[in-house]
């Protein structure tokens, strides 16, 4: 299996320099050269081994120059800190299937996809006899994942930026209480998207990120998709069969900012998982749903809510999906990205939008709808749902009142993660996991910083060559 970049300036390079790469060196992401068909009844009898044992043959087919005794090592590592043996138990609530993604070290889907990338590194570069730099943008839960995914390894530092006051108290603790030599928090003054911008930028300056060896842990890194593909086979074959006429009814709602958890379902889809359709959920910042249903991708400012790993107005992943839009043409993907930067909006013909619509679905929550959900569904269920999961549930609602589908909602966090919204929604608080519990009993720290590239570079600049001087 060999990798491309999405503006056609890398290609043929293997897995592990894919990984190693992250953002490709001419701007674009990496996708795969070839797509591969999934052998869906030899994959269903791996599925009901383990999650585990999906989660192999699916990277098999993808990581063709990692040995396979060795790639299974980095399987079972990556999932033995999951507080659930089947990694993502569904649960059926009220019509709806919830499928738990919140079940590793951090309570949030992010884990799923960032212990195996954690792991990857380490074995690659230990491999490889060199040191990385990790640079990551996160809104909340992406950052305390890939933080917990590389803390104390070798051979690797982390430096994570998230805006300042914009996360949640439990999502700032994650983050900030973790005692690692080898980990830097960086509160900016600014958006998520900001700190996106800053990363992208930081990346795009090929001498910064050569010197520095700097590697990627956003979902712009292929193997965060590759990770996220296997659990929509795994929950594809834990609900389908006989109940879902072997799945052409069956779609799945994904609350997503970044669009890098429902493009993995794209991929899915596109290797020949028969699922109908992909519910794309989001708040108030609606600009993918605006995409999906009017044609209408431009940015606006960034709106506060309740689920505020969603306030995201450019999504990095969209890319990736644009690329296929365009039938692979990575002239006009340029085109389409100069366009986005310098007019803050694509433009889309009602051909194209006719074909995003055959794939994707949307709808948008506001912030009342948001707590309402989470107060109804409750109320029905006694089930609690943080407010990602909840946009997700109403979005499933919405259309369950129109056809005779089956959905179900990726779960995307534990809701003690967001303790006040829910408390705000039925009047309690959720029950804390351990984890969880023990946060507030640590001291935190943190960097913060203006929203200015420049300053965030000379920060880390210093702390690596100081790093270096202690080392000497």
């Amino acid at each position: 299996m060999k990798y491309k970049s999405t503006r056609g300036g890398v290609q043929g390079i293997s897995f592990k320099d894919a990984v190693m790469m992250g953002l490709a060196e001419d701007g674009g992401l990496l996708v795969p050269e070839n797509l591969p068909a999934a052998d869906i009844g030899y994959l269903h009898s791996c599925a009901c081994k383990s999650y585990e044992s999906l989660a192999f043959e699916i990277f098999k087919l993808f990581a063709d120059d990692i040995e396979e005794e060795t790639l299974w090592e980095i399987v079972k590592e990556s999932y033995a800190n999951f507080d659930s043996g089947e990694i993502v138990p569904v649960v059926h609530k009220d019509r709806i299937y919830v499928a738990e993604l919140f079940h590793g070290p951090t309570y949030a889907f992010k884990d799923i996809a960032l212990q195996f990338l954690g792991n990857l590194f380490e074995h690659i570069l230990k491999e490889r006899s060199e040191k990385m730099n990790i640079l990551g943008a996160t809104s909340g839960d992406t950052g305390s994942a890939a933080i917990y995914g590389v803390k104390g390894k070798d051979n690797i530092n982390i430096f994570i930026l998230h805006p300042s006051g914009k996360v949640s108290p439990v999502q700032e603790l994650q983050m900030t209480t973790v005692k690692s030599e080898n980990v830097f928090n960086i509160a900016v003054k600014g958006s998520f998207d900001d700190c996106q911008a800053i990363v992208k930028n930081l990346f795009s300056d090929l001498e910064f990120k050569s010197k520095y060896n700097l590697g990627a842990v956003n979902s712009i890194n292929w193997a965060r998709i590759l990770a996220q593909i296997v659990y929509y086979f795994y929950i594809y074959f834990r609900i389908c069969d006989e109940k879902s006429n072997g799945g052409k009814n069956l779609r799945f709602v994904v609350p997503t900012g970044n669009f890098g958890n429902i493009l993995a379902g794209f991929y899915a889809r596109r290797m020949g998982l028969p699922i109908d359709k992909l519910v794309l959920a989001t708040n108030e910042n609606n600009i993918l749903h605006r995409m999906i249903s009017y044609g209408d991708y431009s940015v606006k400012d960034v709106v506060q809510t309740y689920s505020p790993s969603m306030d995201i107005q450019l999504s990095s992943n969209l890319e990736r999906y644009l690329y296929y839009l365009y039938e692979e043409d990575s002239e006009t993907l340029d085109k389409k990205m100069k366009e986005l930067n310098d007019e803050r909006r694509i433009h889309f013909t009602e051909e194209e939008i006719n074909k995003i619509r055959s794939v994707f679905l949307s709808q948008e929550s506001s912030n009342e709808e948001t707590l309402s959900t989470i107060r109804n569904f409750y109320n029905s269920t006694q089930y609690i749902l943080d407010p990602h999961t909840a946009c997700g549930v109403k979005a499933a609602e919405n259309f369950m009142a129109k056809d005779n589908c089956i959905y179900v909602c990726l779960a995307t966090a534990h809701p003690a993660k967001f303790p006040d919204a829910v408390y705000k929604a039925i009047g309690k608080y959720p029950e804390r996991p351990e984890g969880i519990c023990k946060l507030n009993d640590l001291e935190k720290q943190s960097y913060v910083l203006n929203n200015n590239t420049d300053e965030v570079k000379y920060f880390i600049k210093n702390i690596l060559e100081e790093g270096d001087k202690n080392a000497g």
